[in-house]
């Protein structure tokens, strides 16, 4: 089966129809070929399940899932749908279990996601029940495959997606336990609304060309400017990638303000600049890290704010953005403390990641009646390859070679 339209102009990845972001059939399709497919999805930490009995309740795409630990230490993910009426059989974000049972008629589950018990299975002083036929063994959720890496745990509905390791790469895994090196410990949660197609933050995520350009913050109180150093990796399917900078103040040239920027004022200040304040703790120098894995995950580190992000389609023209936000179990009290001040810089009103919020919906509503156009996206060349320079959209190319990559291979 051929992926439905929008159609692509040519083989390359600088040209985007806009009926990619509008299209329901498209959406359809990315459920089952992409969330449901061969691809490894963020589900939680390893530090939320920390006794047996522990779960959370998350997403895979649209699907619901339960996450949890068993008594033997091994973390199970099934469909949060019981095999019944498909009914939700957890309805809580999160909570410790002996088993599961399903509000509506009590079928219950253990934790692996088995069924177990059917009410009244065998009837009642004789009467209805269960056919004598029916086996609780052949019915019960979709369970997933799990993998954990630096205390991420991932799942997958196909038997056919690679080891964990080898789905992200070298590069990928290196900048990921640059980051999650030793145990850590939450310390905040947000939830925000994306009034826009998943695709359109994927993409902003992967965007190094606007991040300083969009953000007065960044290039006001010089956190990210495109002269810093850095670099962007991007790994051979195009689908992960690595955005990183190093605040430099030999960097804050004229550049920006001689092409009239809006980014760059020096109109504001912080009453409070304690909110910049933090330590060091990484060797290499660099400041910012924004990693992504495809489909839907981020791993952020900007400064001393650390955070997991994990985007959820929640429709065509909207979707979800949960935030976790992450200390290390060993930090100390004044650490902890300049991390939750830092976290006033991201999130739904974060000084810097306010406006991602916003640009999405911006796009969304622009498109509207230009199926039939294509965004342009040829900063930097035409490659999907890193670069020592972040003026490009390469990463971005390279999400959507990935998403082709599954879209359009053979059903």
């Amino acid at each position: 089966m051929q992926a439905p339209t929008p159609r692509w102009s040519g083989p390359g990845y600088t040209r985007i129809p806009y009926a990619i972001y509008t299209d329901t059939a498209v959406s359809r399709q990315e459920q089952e070929r992409i969330f449901r497919g061969p691809t490894w999805n963020y589900l939680c930490l390893d530090a939320e399940l920390p006794e047996p009995g522990c779960y959370r309740t998350t997403h895979v795409g649209d699907t619901p899932v339960v996450v949890v630990k068993d008594d033997d230490g091994e973390i199970y993910a099934f469909e949060n749908r019981c095999a019944h009426r498909g009914a939700l059989i957890a309805l809580e974000k999160s909570g410790r279990a002996p088993s599961f049972q399903c509000v509506y008629h009590a079928w219950s589950y253990n934790r692996q996601g088995d069924l177990t018990g059917v009410a009244f299975e065998n009837g009642v002083k004789g009467q209805g029940g269960m056919p004598k036929t029916f086996c609780k063994q052949e019915h019960g959720p979709r369970k997933l495959r799990v993998a954990v890496y630096c205390g991420l745990v991932f799942g997958s509905f196909s038997d056919d997606v690679p080891p964990i390791d080898e789905y992200l790469g070298e590069e990928i895994c290196a900048r990921i336990e640059r980051v999650l090196h030793k145990p850590v410990k939450v310390i905040g949660r947000f939830t925000q609304a994306l009034p826009n197609n998943w695709k359109l933050y994927m993409e902003n995520v992967k965007d190094s060309y606007h991040a300083s350009l969009l953000h007065l913050f960044f290039t006001t109180f010089e956190l990210n400017r495109l002269s810093q150093k850095g670099g962007v990796i991007v790994d051979e399917s195009g689908g992960h990638h690595v955005s990183f900078s190093m605040i430099d103040g030999a960097a804050a040239d004229t550049s920006y303000r001689e092409q009239g920027l809006r980014s760059d004022t020096d109109r504001y200040r912080l009453k409070d600049p304690g909110v910049l304040e933090g330590f060091q703790e990484f060797d290499d120098g660099v400041t910012l890290q924004i990693l992504s894995v495809f489909p839907g995950f981020v791993l952020q580190q900007i400064q001393n704010c650390l955070a997991v992000r994990q985007l959820v389609t929640t429709g065509q023209d909207k979707s979800e953005l949960h935030w976790t936000y992450l200390g290390y179990a060993d930090d100390t009290p004044a650490q902890q403390k300049a991390r939750l001040k830092q976290l006033n810089l991201v999130g739904p009103a974060g000084f810097i990641s306010m406006e991602d919020g916003a640009v999405g919906g911006f796009v969304q509503r622009g498109i509207a009646g230009a199926d039939d156009h294509e965004a342009v996206v040829e900063m930097g060349g035409d490659s999907v390859a890193s670069s020592a320079g972040r003026a490009t959209e390469t990463s971005v190319r390279g999400f959507w070679k990935a998403y082709r990559t599954y879209m359009e291979s053979p059903a």
